[in-house]
C-alpha cells in the first residue's frame, strides 16, 4: 500500500504549511501512519507518526514542539501541519503505513513504516 502525500511548497522561515496523506482504495483509520523526509544527499529521517487504535502521537526530537500530527477518518487523511519551520526543514515529505500494518506507532524511524509512496516538496527560504 503506497499512501500519498500532498500540500508541500516554497515558504519563508518561520510560516507554516500543512500536508495532506491520502490513500486511494485503502482505509487508513485502523493503522499507524507516519511521516519521514529526506533532504538532498541524506538519508531518510522519521518524523512522526500517529496511532490508529487511540491516536497517540510521536515526534523526533528536531520537529517537536513546532509539527503536529493528526488524523481525519471521516476524509481518510492524516495531516501535518508543520509551522515555525526552518531552512533545515527543507526536503521530500512522504507518508506511509507503520510497518506490518500495525495499529500502534512502532516508532518514529524511517524502518518502522511500510512503502514510503510519492512524496510532495516542502523548501523553507531563510
Amino acid at each position: 500500500v503506497q499512501l500519498q502525500a500532498s500540500g508541500g511548497g516554497l515558504v519563508q522561515a518561520g510560516n507554516s504549511l500543512r500536508l495532506s496523506c491520502t490513500a486511494s482504495e485503502f482505509t487508513l483509520d485502523d493503522y499507524a501512519v507516519g511521516w519521514s523526509r529526506q533532504a538532498p544527499g541524506k538519508e531518510r529521517e522519521g518524523v512522526s507518526c500517529i496511532s490508529g487504535t487511540d491516536a497517540s502521537t510521536y515526534y523526533t526530537e528536531a520537529v517537536k514542539g513546532r509539527f503536529t500530527i493528526s488524523r481525519d477518518n471521516a476524509k481518510n487523511t492524516v495531516y501535518l501541519q508543520m509551522n515555525s519551520l526552518k531552512p533545515e526543514d527543507t526536503a521530500v515529505y512522504y507518508c506511509a503505513v507503520a510497518k506490518y500494518f500495525a495499529g500502534s506507532c512502532l516508532g518514529t524511524d524511517a524502518d518502522d513504516f511500510g512503502s514510503w509512496g510519492q512524496g510532495t516538496q516542502v523548501t523553507v527560504s531563510s
